[in-house]
């Protein structure tokens, strides 16, 4: 696993890393003390956890998590904070734990210990998923194996995913962003609350309301729309 420390405190980031590197395998590739600089780094370099202060310079911990809850690709975001009020923000941007400083010992630990069984545990899921690029979805009460290239949408219904290829329209019981978390992202992307898209799919970009898009997809007389809130990691995504 790949990380980086964002505090502004010398002292706060040598203790953090004394215990990453004495209690975990996270590999630690740079240190930051500026929000603004680890939004630069994040979108040119793949980065599974972000160890995050708050009280940062330039751009605050807080809102630097909430932009990077937008990128297709999220790290996981561990909140090191002396501030216990920030807390429910930090549960509105899904981040994995918030811990308090003077850090106890047995806490960061313990928390070390869940990001690598969480990290290992996506990863043997990814494999079985994925060897062979099927998943198994249901139609008419069975279970269809489908080639994961062939989907070209889905869309959330409660707690229900419809699956869309060119032909068939099938379903999963699993809400649209678990079903996300299953697709491999560099195929699939989840352009809007409700949907996601399968970016080679996509024939035509049409602007749209609001500075928004609707996208045409290749073969089917559908468009997908991308929300107001995705549009910046969209266009990073396909280069607009």
């Amino acid at each position: 696993m790949k990380a980086i420390i964002v505090d502004d405190e010398f002292l706060a980031r040598e203790e953090l890393k004394y215990f990453i590197q004495n209690y975990s395998k996270i590999d630690i590739v740079a240190e930051f003390t500026d929000g603004i600089e680890v939004l630069k780094f994040i979108q040119n370099n793949d980065v599974d956890i972000i160890f995050l202060d708050i009280n940062i310079p330039s751009l605050d911990g807080v809102l630097l998590a909430k932009s990077i809850s937008k990128f297709t690709k999220k790290p996981n975001i561990v909140f090191i904070t002396a501030y216990k009020e920030h807390a429910v923000e930090a549960f509105e941007v899904e981040a994995f734990d918030y811990i308090l400083k003077p850090y106890s010992e047995s806490r960061i630990i313990s928390m070390l210990k869940k990001l690598e069984n969480t990290y290992n545990n996506k990863k043997d899921n990814s494999h079985i998923n994925f060897i062979s690029n099927k998943i198994n979805l249901w139609k008419n009460e069975k279970i269809i194996v489908v080639d994961i290239n062939d989907i070209y949408y889905c869309v959330a219904q409660e707690r229900i995913t419809y699956v869309f290829t060119k032909d068939e329209k099938y379903s999963v019981n699993l809400c649209i962003s678990d079903f996300y978390e299953k697709l491999p992202n560099d195929i699939f992307f989840k352009c809007h609350r409700s949907y996601i898209v399968n970016i080679n799919k996509i024939k035509e970009i049409i602007p749209w309301f609001n500075n928004t898009y609707n996208l045409k997809l290749q073969d089917i007389d559908y468009e997908v729309p991308v929300s107001r809130s995705n549009v910046k990691v969209f266009k990073q995504l396909m280069n607009i």
